[in-house]
């Protein structure tokens, strides 16, 4: 009976590149030149310190873009609210989110089933969802429907088995 997996997952090498390239970037160009804006890459988090908010949602915008250029899909970050940190700076946590969480995880096996396609299945397996069907074509219909759908974390289809 052919199957595959759903998961969410995150190239940590290139998300560490990503935030490598934005600081080497931060620490050459001129409008960031003496401000003490800086990224740091913790265990699933990424920091950022800048003194304003403007120069803070500039720090993200070049964070955003090396990480697109990196191939790492934004739904993987997860911004914190803007803190207050010392000496009137302000700092925000962006959260790495890998994994499908129980939540999405039932809002997929809610998409699968109202496709109502006959002799298809979903069903949780940890952090990813494997759905089987009995046609193949019926599978990469479900591929193409939660393609399409938006559920606010990147999705990897792979283990197809036939």
């Amino acid at each position: 009976m052919p199957s595959f997996d759903v998961t969410s997952e995150i190239d940590l090498q290139e998300v560490r590149n990503a935030v490598d390239q934005a600081s080497r970037e931060v620490a050459t160009r001129f409008d960031f030149k003496n401000t003490g804006s800086s990224l740091e890459l913790g265990e699933n988090e990424i920091t950022l310190n800048a003194p304003t908010e403007d120069r803070l949602r500039a720090l993200s915008q070049v964070l955003e873009e090396k990480l697109v250029r990196r191939q790492v899909s934004l739904k993987a970050l997860s911004y914190g609210r803007i803190e207050e940190a010392s000496k009137g700076a302000v700092r925000q946590v962006a959260t790495l989110n890998a994994g499908i969480s129980s939540e999405k995880a039932k809002a997929i096996n809610k998409k699968v089933k109202e496709l109502n396609l006959k002799g298809v299945s979903s069903q949780t397996q940890g952090d990813q969802v494997r759905v089987t069907g009995k046609k193949r074509d019926d599978l990469q219909a479900v591929i193409a429907a939660l393609k399409a759908a938006d559920f606010d974390i990147p999705l990897q289809f792979g283990n197809f088995r036939d």
